[in-house]
């Protein structure tokens, strides 16, 4: 299951988001976000849990928590979401 990981500070590295999703289950993938000019997070990220039950675990433990000043928002990512945007 793929999950949209949203409202996280610019500050939080893709290390951290990996550690607290692996407290939940395995996790597949983790993917932060980042603007390709400046390498700086975009402030979302998605982790692909391949265990329905610990994602949602995950999901449900994790949203509205306060990581690093900011409350996160996590949820099922949509198909459209994670499609690949064409280039410009």
């Amino acid at each position: 299951m793929k999950l949209l990981i949203r409202n996280l500070s610019r500050s939080t590295s893709e290390a951290f988001v990996l550690e607290m999703f692996e407290a939940y289950g395995k996790v597949q993938s983790c993917a932060l976000v980042s603007d390709k000019d400046t390498g700086q997070s975009k402030g979302f990220a998605f982790v692909e849990m391949p265990n329905p039950g610990e994602a949602k675990a995950a999901a449900k433990n994790l949203n509205g928590r306060e990581i690093d000043g900011s409350k996160i928002r996590v949820k099922r990512a949509d198909p459209k979401s994670t499609d690949p945007k064409p280039e410009d």
